[in-house]
C-alpha cells in the first residue's frame, strides 16, 4: 500500500506544478501524439558495382561483405536488377531452365555487356546470376545480382583472383580480349587453346560471338554444321573476304557453345574462332584475301 500511496503523490505533484506554471513554449501538454511514426522496414537489396572476395551464387545476407574494388577480390557486381511479374509470385527463386530464369540471364547478358564494351563472351570473363537466400525470398526479396569474374582461360573457368573494376574490360588493348591462339589438335579434336601473340606464329584467332539456334542442348550435334556456317559468317565479317561458297576453303572454325545449365537458362552465345593449317604472324582482322586466299 505505501508503494501506490508514493506513487499517487507523484503523479499528483507532477500535475500540480504543470497547473501552476503552465507548458513551455512548443509542448502542447499531450504527452501521446508528438512520437515520430515509425519507418516502414526496408528489404535488403545489394548494390551494383562492388567486389566481392567470395563466390557464391546464393545471396546470403551474413556472407554479404563488399569490398573497394581496388583491392584483391574474385567477384564484381555489375547490376542489381527486380524480379517482376509471374516469376515474382514464385514461392521461391526462379530455378534453373525456368522462364524466370531466362528472363533475368537475357537481363544480366545486356546490361554486363554495356558495362564492359562487348560481349562478355569475347574475352576471359564468366557471369553468373545470384539469387537471395530462400528466407529473404520469403520475406519478400526479388532482386537478382549479375556478378562477373575473370577466369583463367577459355579452357578453363576457375576464378581468378584479380584488382581493379571489369568496367570497360573489353576495350582497348586489354589483356583479358580473346585474340590470337595455338590449337592442340587431336584426330580434329581440339583439347586445348593456347593464346599468342597475333605476331608470333599462331593458326588460330577469335571472331565473335554467334547466337545458335533456340533448340534442345541434345539436339546441338544435329546443328553443328549451322553453328559452323554461322561462325563462318562471323569470319567473313571480321577479316573483309565475300561471304560465300568459297569461305570453307578460306578458313576452318572452331567453336566453343555454353554448357548445358548455361543453354538451359537461355544462353546461346557460341564463341567462334577461325583456323587455318598454316602459320599466320598478324591478325587477320580486316586483312582481306590476300591474308585468307582460296586454299
Amino acid at each position: 500500500m505505501r508503494r501506490w500511496w508514493t506513487a499517487v503523490a507523484v503523479g499528483a505533484g507532477a500535475a500540480v506544478a504543470l497547473t501552476g506554471c503552465g507548458t513551455p513554449a512548443g509542448v502542447d501538454g499531450d504527452l501521446a501524439d508528438d512520437w515520430r511514426a515509425m519507418a516502414a522496414p526496408t528489404q535488403f537489396v545489394p548494390a551494383a558495382g562492388t567486389c566481392h572476395t567470395t563466390f557464391s551464387d546464393i545471396g546470403y545476407l551474413s556472407g554479404y561483405n563488399p569490398v573497394d574494388c581496388g583491392t584483391t577480390h574474385r567477384v564484381e557486381t555489375i547490376h542489381v536488377g527486380t524480379l517482376t511479374g509471374p516469376a515474382a509470385e514464385l514461392s521461391a527463386p526462379p530455378p534453373a531452365g525456368s522462364a524466370g530464369m531466362k528472363t533475368t540471364r537475357a537481363e544480366c547478358d545486356r546490361e554486363v555487356n554495356k558495362a564492359v564494351g562487348a560481349d562478355w563472351r569475347g574475352g576471359r570473363l564468366f557471369l553468373s546470376t545470384v539469387f537471395p537466400s530462400r528466407q529473404a525470398w520469403d520475406g519478400g526479396a526479388r532482386w537478382f545480382r549479375c556478378d562477373l569474374n575473370e577466369v583463367e582461360s577459355v579452357d578453363d573457368s576457375s576464378v581468378v583472383p584479380r584488382s581493379g573494376s571489369l568496367k570497360g574490360a573489353l576495350t582497348g588493348s586489354s589483356t583479358l580480349v580473346y585474340r590470337c591462339f595455338n590449337p592442340k589438335l587431336v584426330k580434329d579434336d581440339v583439347k586445348s587453346m593456347a593464346p599468342t601473340p597475333c605476331t608470333s606464329k599462331h593458326r588460330s584467332e577469335f571472331v565473335g560471338v554467334y547466337r545458335a539456334p533456340d533448340v534442345a542442348y541434345n539436339q546441338l550435334d544435329k546443328n553443328r554444321l549451322r553453328i559452323h556456317r554461322g561462325c563462318r559468317s562471323l569470319i567473313a565479317s571480321y577479316a573483309k573476304v565475300p561471304d560465300n561458297s568459297d569461305l570453307q576453303y578460306r578458313a576452318g572454325t572452331i567453336f566453343y557453345h555454353p554448357s548445358e545449365e548455361e543453354w538451359k537458362d537461355g544462353g546461346r552465345g557460341v564463341q567462334c574462332f577461325l583456323w587455318v593449317d598454316r602459320n599466320l604472324t598478324r591478325s587477320v582482322k580486316g586483312a582481306g584475301a590476300k591474308v585468307l586466299p582460296v586454299q
